[in-house]
């Protein structure tokens, strides 16, 4: 006697639907007294979203003073920047630094009432980008970059990092 439907075979789901997870050595190293600073678990998460390559990358973060000297050093600006990022090996597998200025993420998270985690995620994502040649010099370039960022920060579960808080004025990088 037949009871029900025939059992159907359980099939493994396809992680990643297709997209290939890019290999990434990464080190994390912490120059800053700034207490709120995620963790290097949190760094892995978001490089890896943002990679489609393999890659070897160094996330340092820094206080004002190494900010500001980076920045002047290597941009001939003279003051603290959120991120800045050094491509060591155009690849793929690509090699890179970025140096993220803990006092100015925090500062800027504040000032666009936005979580300074999620600031700190949406500017890794970005110098992860920068290391891949994304740029945003003209208008259809800083289009298509804040685009790419959004999605992916979507994909990691944050909010879309251009919306505009009530009463703040628009994130520029």
């Amino acid at each position: 006697m037949k009871t029900g439907k025939p059992a159907t075979r359980a099939r493994p789901k396809k992680a990643n639907r297709g997209r290939k997870r890019a290999a990434v050595e990464l080190n994390v190293q912490y120059a800053t007294r700034s207490r709120t600073v995620p963790a290097p678990e949190d760094f892995g998460k978001w490089v890896g979203a943002a990679m489609t390559s393999d890659a070897r990358i160094t996330v340092r973060l820094v206080g004002l003073d190494e900010g500001r000297a980076l920045n002047r050093d290597y941009r001939g600006k003279d003051y603290a920047t959120n991120v800045l990022t050094f491509v060591l090996d155009e690849g793929p597998p690509y090699q890179g630094d970025l140096a993220l200025c803990a006092p100015v993420v925090s500062r800027e998270a504040r000032a666009q009432g936005k979580d300074v985690i999620a600031h700190y995620a949406h500017l890794t994502v970005h110098g992860v980008l920068h290391l891949q040649g994304h740029e945003h010099e003209d208008e259809p370039q800083a289009v298509a970059m804040e685009k790419l960022e959004t999605r992916i920060m979507k994909r990691l579960g944050y909010a879309d990092p251009y919306a505009v808080p009530h009463g703040h004025g628009r994130h520029t990088q």
